[in-house]
């Protein structure tokens, strides 16, 4: 009786557990895209943005790393570096200035939306690339997110051509980035949140000369923004973006080592429809009903198709190729979510 007991305490203490983390995911990544977009509606520099989300990452994940013990795991070759690792972290980059510039052009929402096409690429470049097959199931998982889509994109009030476009741009390298970092994963045998750490820093650092030349040159160069801009509460603001981005990667890898891969899932759509509806209140961007509509049939195709691919995963016992950015090291955690048929990470949440 008291085992039984304290089954249920534990099973219980686990699930508060898991709703406080789910709480965390959810506002950070909510509270990520509405500061950006406000700070952006009136400092209109996306690099600069990017910029601290490279910089948190560079700066906060490593003593997390050594607090959890992270191994370092093997050295990585120097060419494999200069020729794969590199040009991964200018792609991240890269991804992310264009979702940025997007989300400086159009809505939250609209650009979320847009977003939610990323298993189209990543099916498509992945029988391109990888010369990959997927399941009928898979295929027709695809329909909803592209009607979903073209419905929201028909009926959205603040469209913008160059905010698509880069909202597309983001989405392609995204989907890019992630089949090759499976891939230098697998080659490496480095742990997924080490690579992780190498690509931050890389993109932080290296691009700083990109960044000196787009946004700070022209920020030297604009006496009104100079004057109009309080610079202490943007500064803060932006580095608050950089930091609830940093916080929200960890937290979903949290979660997702702590629940199903169908649950994790069904969490990650959750998320999207949270971040659409905050920045619906929040921004009181103008919406029509067959906008909303839109949006959240490309939400639930997205839903769908990860519920699919994760089903033909565990036929063909292989690791997914969406909302798994990272493959799992060989750790107790990795091998627990490997049984559910998923990997032990998903670090491109924007």
């Amino acid at each position: 009786m008291a085992s039984g007991n304290m089954t249920d305490k534990t099973i219980f203490q686990e699930f508060c557990r898991i709703c406080a983390l789910c709480s965390i995911w959810y506002a950070s990544s909510a509270g990520q895209n509405v500061i950006g977009k406000r700070v952006l509606n009136y400092f209109p520099y996306p690099v600069t943005i990017t910029m601290s989300h490279m910089f948190s990452l560079a700066v906060y994940l490593g003593p997390v790393l050594r607090a959890w013990k992270v191994p370092h795991g093997p050295p990585i070759d120097r060419k494999y570096y200069l020729y794969v690792i590199v040009p991964l972290a200018c792609g991240k980059f890269y991804a992310s200035v264009s979702s940025h510039f997007s989300i400086w052009k159009m809505s939250v929402s609209y650009a979320h939306t847009v977003k939610a096409m990323m298993p189209i690429f990543t099916v498509t470049l992945s029988r391109i690339i990888l010369k990959e097959k997927q399941t009928t199931k898979i295929y027709l998982s695809l329909l909803p997110i592209i009607c979903g889509v073209l419905l929201a994109t028909a009926t959205e009030i603040s469209f913008d051509l160059l905010g698509l476009l880069s909202a597309l741009s983001a989405t392609i390298a995204f989907a890019i980035q992630n089949i090759y970092t499976k891939k230098a994963l697998r080659d490496t045998g480095v742990h997924h949140l080490r690579l992780l750490l190498y690509m931050g820093q890389l993109a932080c650092w290296g691009m700083v000369p990109i960044w000196l030349v787009t946004d700070v040159y022209s920020i030297l160069n604009d006496q009104e923004t100079i004057q109009r801009i309080h610079w202490l509460p943007t500064t803060c603001l932006i580095l608050t973006t950089g930091f609830l981005n940093f916080m929200q990667n960890i937290v979903a890898f949290s979660v997702l080592s702590l629940v199903s891969p169908l649950s994790y899932s069904v969490a990650n759509a959750t998320k999207r429809i949270i971040v659409v509806t905050s920045s619906l209140i929040l921004l009181q961007n103008p919406v029509t009903v067959y906008n909303v509509f839109g949006m959240l049939i490309a939400i639930f195709g997205v839903l769908y198709y990860n519920l699919a691919k994760y089903e033909a995963n565990r036929v063909k016992k292989l690791l997914p190729m969406y909302t798994t950015d990272f493959k799992d090291h060989d750790t107790k955690t990795g091998a627990s979510l490997r049984r559910n048929g998923l990997s032990t990470a998903s670090f491109y949440h924007l």
